[in-house]
């Protein structure tokens, strides 16, 4: 320290003896002189640092010049590494340590938990210097290829690209993960998860393994299984990207994450439930193309086409969709938004949670914590002169009075509703408690629609139907109503396709999907009818004499095309009444 002192006196006195401009030839004297007192002032509360770890029986550790790589650093993301001033230092498998400005911060503690519990190792906590904290933190920006890092899952298209000549089937899934390391696994499953076109990803603990599902094209399907053993390295890691707290396993939880590639970032929803063997975790996987499908590709025939932008092109009024989850209400609100949306046009909608950017489309979020719910809005939205309002679901009478007050008094209303089908939605609405004679005006059309799977065309072959089959689909497809506008062509005519299966479509036959509708109108006969005593049955009864071509009969019209196959439009929409 005397050494020091001294350089520091021999640097005053050159400063003194010269009397130099600060911008003369000499001015780095001065310089020098305040950089070696900052070099002073740093060693000194490095030496603090250290006399205080050693005080409090803590390791301690300076991290300049520290070789910290990649693997360690990406532990701990860079926004709660800066919050918590902590950042990890060392990582070697199951072994990692900590540096943190105040080690003795709950936070800390916790933050090593879950570490420790991803990890399934030993972690340990030095204390640092804020001079330490700082030259680690920049290691985050200069550090290249940090696979993994905070809400996102880094999915290089290289590695795509790798994963692309090696998964060619499901079964290959099974063979890459049993050879990869843990750190790999989640990767590998969403790389996995993209090239197979995959709407959601399963993983669930059970007994005696771990089961790894893909949803693709509506059909959930075994693709993998992990030991047992790697459930809690699993679901850490999945939780720690999606920002969900790793310690709480007894209740559900949800998050998000991104991936991130050159050709657009996708986002993941993530969804926890606790069940016997640990949680059930499902990620369903937001792709920004697979919602962007303009109102044309929606799979409409021309004649229901035809009907359905007569209605939506109305100033006014209410358009709902109804079927379960997953049947496509979603992407068929968006087309519509898509085909009304034009600078002249004001569109708000009211989401819960907004899962797809729609531009030139004010989207707000539901926050029910903040008593933010679609009923008040709705109403807050009203104030904002919309021309047109999407509210994600009506649930509850309140909303759905306020949507039929909106849709009165000039404005268009699109909505959706939980019913098997379209003549379901005007009894749900009564049994909600509306009035009859404020919902026959306020409504313009109810579409009810299914997803079914697409032949995949490069292996579509003739087939001939059984007796029994072929009974069934006579009776639906000689019931289509006159008044509707189809021709359907005489049994005798009938061709019927299914696909063989090839490599291409992972030997399914389908490859894609596409929607079957019904499109019921608000004629002025179904409004008179309406009363609090009408029931599905007498709707669906009264929409087919005025024209309506039910799910059913769209779905076999489809299967004439030789776009589906009889199977599938049983599967998703049975045979109808």
């Amino acid at each position: 320290m005397a050494k020091l002192t001294q350089s520091i006196e021999d640097l005053i006195q050159s400063g003194s003896a010269g009397k130099t401009p600060s911008n003369g030839p000499d001015a780095t004297v001065q310089e020098k002189f305040e950089e070696k007192m900052k070099e002073v002032r740093l060693r000194e509360l490095e030496d603090e640092t250290k006399r205080q770890a050693a005080a409090s029986g803590i390791q301690y550790v300076s991290l300049k010049g520290f070789p910290i790589n990649p693997e360690a650093i990406s532990q701990i993301p860079k926004e709660q590494a800066e919050e918590l001033k902590t950042v990890c230092f060392l990582y070697s498998g199951s072994e990692f340590r900590l540096g943190a400005v105040n080690p003795d911060d709950p936070k800390i503690k916790e933050l090593v938990f879950q570490i420790a519990e991803r990890l399934q190792g030993n972690g340990g906590v030095y204390k640092i210097s804020e001079e330490s904290l700082r030259v680690a933190i920049k290691m985050y920006d200069v550090l290249p290829k940090i696979k993994l890092i905070v809400k996102g899952v880094k999915v290089t298209d290289d590695e795509l690209n790798r994963f692309k000549s090696e998964l060619k089937t499901f079964a290959d899934i099974q063979r890459v993960l049993n050879n990869a390391s843990v750190t790999d696994i989640m990767t590998i499953v969403m790389a996995a998860a993209i090239q197979f076109n995959t709407s959601d990803v399963h993983v669930e603990a059970e007994e005696h393994r771990v089961g790894i599902s893909f949803r693709v094209d509506g059909v959930l399907q075994d693709v993998a299984e992990l030991p047992h053993d790697f459930w809690k390295r699993i679901v850490s890691r999945i939780k720690l990207i999606s920002g969900l707290k790793i310690n709480i396993t007894d209740r559900p939880q949800d998050g998000r994450f991104t991936i991130f590639l050159k050709d657009g970032d996708t986002d993941v929803r993530v969804s926890t439930i606790p069940t016997n063997w640990g949680e059930s975790v499902v990620m369903r996987i937001l792709r920004p193309g697979s919602i962007a499908v303009e109102f044309a590709s929606l799979g409409l025939r021309p004649v229901a086409e035809k009907k359905l932008v007569h209605e939506i092109d109305k100033p006014h009024g209410m358009i709902i969709t109804t079927g379960p989850t997953g049947s496509g209400k979603t992407t068929t609100l968006y087309a519509v938004l898509r085909r009304l949306n034009s600078p002249d046009v004001k569109i708000i909608t009211l989401e819960d949670p907004i899962e797809y950017k729609l531009e030139g489309v004010n989207q707000s979020q539901i926050d029910h914590s903040k008593q933010y719910t679609f009923a008040s809005g709705l109403r807050s939205v009203l104030r904002q002169d919309p021309d047109i309002v999407m509210v994600g679901e009506i649930r509850d009478l309140e909303t759905a009075e306020t949507s039929i007050n909106a849709a009165l008094t000039g404005h268009l209303m699109l909505s959706t509703l939980h019913t098997n089908d379209a003549a379901g939605a005007l009894p749900r609405f009564i049994s909600m408690g509306v009035k009859p004679f404020l919902l026959a005006p306020a409504l313009n059309a109810i579409i009810g629609q299914r997803l079914t799977r697409k032949i995949h065309q490069d292996c579509r072959e003739e087939i001939v139907l059984d007796a029994e089959t072929a009974e069934r689909v006579k009776k639906i497809l000689l019931d289509v109503p006159p008044a509707s506008g189809e021709t359907v062509a005489p049994p005798t005519e009938w061709k019927f396709y299914n696909g063989k299966g090839c490599e291409a479509c992972n030997h399914s036959g389908y490859k894609g999907r596409v929607g079957i509708y019904e499109i019921l109108l608000m004629t002025d006969e179904i409004r008179s009818a309406l009363s609090e005593k009408i029931d599905e049955y007498q709707v669906r009864q009264l929409a087919k004499t005025q024209g309506m071509t039910t799910m059913q009969q769209d779905g076999m019209l489809k299967c004439l095309d030789g776009l589906t196959t009889v199977d599938e439009v049983l599967r998703v929409a049975g045979e109808g009444t």
